[in-house]
């Protein structure tokens, strides 16, 4: 098992058993149905999301709750939840939360990955991923930086000022990237050429790859 590259969602930097260069990152995602694809995919436009930053989810793990701390009912502008309300989820769904919102808030739970992060991109909503540590789904070919953001665990005190200070040119640049990477996040029934199965392929062969060649190097 020493040569074997590792596909995990919990791809954790700071546990022993994730190598970056030879382990492979994969997205986590929620499979309604084997047979379709996600419906409802996509969201409104970039112009037309009145929400700044959204999350809503159980409470576990070390920065959820720190969160909610913050963020919990302390301004208009950040939709933070725990479970989304009732009386909030009559007027809008989680699902149109997302597609309203410029920014979806992805805190890692128990694990630093998360399906939400993949729902985000589905939704064409931003992702802002607070998880120390975290190794991104198919870093080996995707630049996240390009349609993402990364905020450390301890800046979650200054998240809204940190979203508030990215340039509109930017987050649209983002929004339009985000849904460029969508098709790299999808599961056909029969894999179509660039979904989230060819993507995963193409992971596991280039960090072995990878692996063989520091081998050889080192031989």
């Amino acid at each position: 098992m020493k040569n074997a590259v590792k596909a995990l969602c919990n791809a954790d930097l700071s546990e022993e058993y994730f190598v970056l260069g030879k382990d492979v990152s994969l997205p986590e995602t929620n499979l309604h149905s084997v047979r379709q694809p996600p419906k409802r995919l996509g969201g409104n436009s970039a112009s037309q999301r009145s929400i700044l930053a959204f999350f809503a989810g159980n409470m576990h793990g070390r920065v959820r709750p720190v969160l909610l701390q913050y963020w919990k009912d302390k301004d208009d502008d950040m939709k933070i939840y725990e479970v989304l309300p009732a009386r909030v989820a009559k007027k809008m769904s989680y699902a149109q939360h997302m597609k309203s919102s410029k920014y979806c808030i992805c805190p890692m739970g128990y694990e630093v990955n998360s399906p939400r992060l993949v729902e985000a991109i589905y939704y064409e909503c931003v992702p802002v991923i607070i998880a120390d540590n975290f190794v991104h789904p198919l870093n080996e070919v995707l630049n996240w930086n390009a349609f993402s953001i990364t905020v450390a665990e301890k800046d979650i005190p200054k998240l809204k000022d940190i979203l508030l200070n990215i340039p509109e040119k930017r987050y649209r640049s983002m929004q339009l990237r985000v849904k460029k990477v969508q098709k790299h996040f999808i599961w056909h029934r029969n894999p179509l050429r660039y979904d989230i199965f060819h993507m995963i392929l193409h992971s596991i062969w280039f960090n072995r790859l990878n692996q063989i060649e520091t081998l050889e190097t080192k031989g």
